[in-house]
């Protein structure tokens, strides 16, 4: 079993995503001995924001790249070739103003790629990215899972959507809510963890 850990919250050591997603991670490996864990930290170690080079390139034959366009690629090749790799994908998904880190969206800007993770068929659109498992480990102050706030989460509903989008439709959310509220953050992560069941 290959794992590959993603973590796109800045905050490290006191992140409750990245809490989640290390508790999703030692379920795994605990069921499947043996498993390898990658992790890629998309803060310390961040994805370019996409520049008319990256574009370009991704839709620039092979044969017809120049060499400015080639390392404009490594970033996607090298994402894409871990996301291909691997049986598993947990990501952490630490809500900012209502989405995603930019990082993460980064990340997956750069596995979206025509021809790679999907292509147009005479069906319409394909996702090539199959038989493969995501695990979200979402972390947010509020609660979004239910209730007066659940129409302002748009961090569950994209993910869900982009990642389907390339073919990864098997895809189960873990939330660790309300750790900026005094009456709920002391035991938050301690139920979300709770939950967990690989």
């Amino acid at each position: 079993m290959n794992i590959l850990h993603l973590i796109s919250s800045p905050r490290q050591e006191g992140s409750f995503s990245i809490q989640l997603g290390r508790a999703i991670v030692a379920q795994l490996q605990s069921k499947y001995p043996g498993s390898t864990v990658k992790t890629r930290d998309l803060t310390a170690a961040p994805f370019p924001h996409l520049e008319e080079v990256h574009i370009t390139s991704f839709h620039t034959p092979v044969e017809a790249r120049s060499l400015e366009q080639v390392e404009a690629l490594k970033h996607s090749d090298e994402a894409i070739d871990e996301l291909m790799e691997a049986d598993v994908v947990v990501i952490g998904v630490p809500m900012y103003n209502f989405g995603i880190h930019s990082g993460l969206k980064a990340w997956i800007d750069h596995i979206f790629r025509v021809g790679r993770t999907f292509k147009y068929g005479e069906q319409g659109i394909e996702g090539l990215v199959k038989d493969k498992k995501v695990y979200l480990a979402i972390s947010t102050g509020g609660i979004y899972s239910e209730g007066a706030m659940k129409s302002f989460d748009f961090t569950e509903p994209y993910m869900k959507s982009a990642l389907g989008f390339i073919g990864l439709t098997d895809v189960t959310a873990y939330r660790v809510e309300g750790v900026g509220l005094p009456d709920v953050k002391e035991t938050a992560l301690a139920k979300a963890i709770e939950k967990v069941a690989v």
